[in-house]
């Protein structure tokens, strides 16, 4: 038996923004791989990527995200 059910059609109101194709949808058509949602509203789908970049920018300005100030991939290892 299967742990998750594989869900081969959407739910009427559920939105997602294909990354590929980049446009919007209603109910999962592309792979998960290749989009972002479920949105509430088609509207929401639509600003996907600007919602995306606002939130990396977020988290890449964020001080708690990153060490003593550290980018992202160093490491605070006592060397040197």
């Amino acid at each position: 038996m299967a742990l998750f059910k594989r869900r081969t059609v959407g739910k009427p109101g559920e939105w997602f923004y294909c990354l590929n194709h980049q446009t919007v949808e209603e109910g999962p058509e592309c792979r998960a791989a290749d989009r972002f949602g479920p949105y509430a509203t088609r509207e929401e789908a639509s600003h996907a990527m600007e919602t995306a970049r606002e939130r990396n920018l977020e988290w890449d300005t964020d001080p708690k995200w990153h060490d003593k100030g550290e980018g992202p991939g160093k490491s605070d290892g006592a060397a040197g």
